[in-house]
């Protein structure tokens, strides 16, 4: 298992009432991946830019796929530019591939078996680990399911969390997070003004 898969089943049973936004928890895998990939000695983080080292199999499907999209010319590529870049779409892509692999389910309504509802993680090996990983406070994992919207409050673990690529990639995913919220805050705005001057005719 790695850090994004532990952060997409987390992200699956957190908060099954509340879904988290899809964009937030895609710049947070994307985020997850990076450490993913510093820990399978894939790349590593020099400043701002993520500098690829030999590829080699991880023997995870989506990781081995990040690790192939890596930059492998300089200036290579900032954290930043990495997070929106792999993380377009990423949540969806790890919901499917859990499912792909038996685990996740899609249980059924009783008013209508026909229709599926939310995605859940079932019980497994995996399910256990990452939330014993969230059980437990891992610093890194709780600051992504912070950024993702997955918990209210990040982690209280900043003294765990020392190190320039840590902090880096954690910074970017905040600083990409926000970003986002308020490019969809701008565009609600815009959509209400509009919404009023149609209104007024």
């Amino acid at each position: 298992m790695t850090t994004a898969r532990d952060l997409a089943i987390v992200a699956l049973a957190e908060r099954p009432d509340h879904p988290v936004e899809q964009g937030e928890l895609s710049l947070a895998l994307a985020g997850a991946e990076v450490f993913d990939l510093i820990e399978a000695k894939a790349l590593i983080v020099d400043g701002d830019r993520l500098v690829p080292s030999a590829q080699a199999p991880t023997g995870d499907r989506l990781l081995d796929e990040a690790a192939a999209a890596l930059v492998r010319q300089e200036p290579y590529e900032s954290v930043e530019d990495w997070l929106w870049r792999r993380g377009r779409g990423l949540s969806s892509g790890y919901v499917d591939e859990l499912e792909r692999e038996g685990l996740t389910t899609r249980p059924r309504g009783l008013r209508n078996p026909l229709r599926g509802g939310r995605t859940e993680p079932v019980d497994s090996a995996d399910r256990r680990r990452a939330e014993e990983r969230w059980a437990a406070g891992e610093p890194v994992l709780a600051a992504l399911a912070a950024a993702a919207g997955i918990r209210d409050e990040p982690a209280d673990d900043a003294p765990e969390l020392a190190g320039d690529a840590v902090a880096a990639v954690l910074a970017a995913v905040g600083t990409a997070v926000q970003e986002l919220q308020a490019v969809r805050q701008r565009r609600a705005i815009e959509d209400a003004a509009f919404d009023n001057v149609w209104r007024g005719y």
